[in-house]
C-alpha cells in the first residue's frame, strides 16, 4: 500500500476512533455533554480534565483496535499543558470557542516526503467530506512547518483531534521548536 493510502487509512481510523470514543463516553452518559462552542468561562474546567484522563486511559484500547498500515506517533496532552493553554487563551480579549483552540487533547503524528504532503493537500477537500474533517492547514513559518489536519464528527460536543504531517526535511527544525515554544511550563 502506497503512503497516500496509508495516510487515508489513517484519517479514516483516527476519525473512527473519535467518533467511537464519544459514543462510548459521551452517548452513554459516563462524560457530561457540554456544548465546546462556547467559550472557557462558559465550559468547566473540571469538564476537560476528567475528558483527558478518560481518553489517556483509554486510547490505547482503542488504537490497538484500529487498522492502520503506517508508522505514526501520538500523545495525549498533559494536565499541564492544558492548564496553560487555558490561562493563555481565557486572558485574551477577544474569547473564542473552546473547540476551536483545545483542538488536540489527542494528536498523532506521521512523517512523509514533500511529494506525498503535496498530494495529500489536494485530497483533503474531499476527504473533508468523506471523513467530516473541521479543517486543515499548513503552518509553516521560521520556526515550524507541518500540515495539521483536524477531527470533530460534525459536532460542538466532541473535542476536536489532530493529524500533524510532517515532511522528512524538517523533523529535526520541528523538533527543536516543540521544544522552545509548546514546552515552556515544564
Amino acid at each position: 500500500m502506497d503512503k497516500i493510502s496509508q495516510t487515508k487509512q489513517l484519517v479514516s481510523e483516527i476519525n473512527r476512533l473519535h467518533h467511537d470514543f464519544f459514543r462510548d463516553y459521551f452517548e452513554t452518559g459516563r462524560i457530561e455533554k457540554i456544548n465546546l462552542s462556547r467559550t472557557i468561562q462558559r465550559v468547566p474546567v473540571d469538564h476537560i480534565y476528567k475528558y483527558r484522563l478518560t481518553l489517556h486511559e483509554s486510547v490505547n484500547d482503542y488504537l490497538m483496535q484500529a487498522e492502520i498500515d503506517i508508522k505514526y506517533f501520538y500523545r495525549v496532552k498533559t494536565r499541564e499543558s492544558i492548564d496553560d493553554k487555558i490561562t493563555r487563551f481565557s486572558t485574551r480579549e477577544n474569547q473564542y470557542p473552546i473547540n476551536n483552540w483545545l483542538n488536540d487533547i489527542f494528536g498523532a503524528r506521521i512523517i512523509l516526503d514533500t511529494d506525498d504532503i503535496q498530494a495529500i493537500m489536494d485530497l483533503l477537500h474531499d476527504w473533508q467530506d468523506e471523513f467530516g474533517l473541521k479543517s486543515w492547514y499548513l503552518r509553516n513559518t521560521n520556526e515550524y512547518r507541518g500540515l495539521h489536519v483536524y477531527f470533530k464528527n460534525k459536532s460542538n460536543y466532541y473535542f476536536p483531534w489532530k493529524l500533524q504531517i510532517w515532511d522528512t526535511k524538517d523533523v529535526q527544525h520541528n523538533i527543536e521548536s516543540h521544544e522552545k515554544f509548546k514546552r515552556h511550563f515544564i
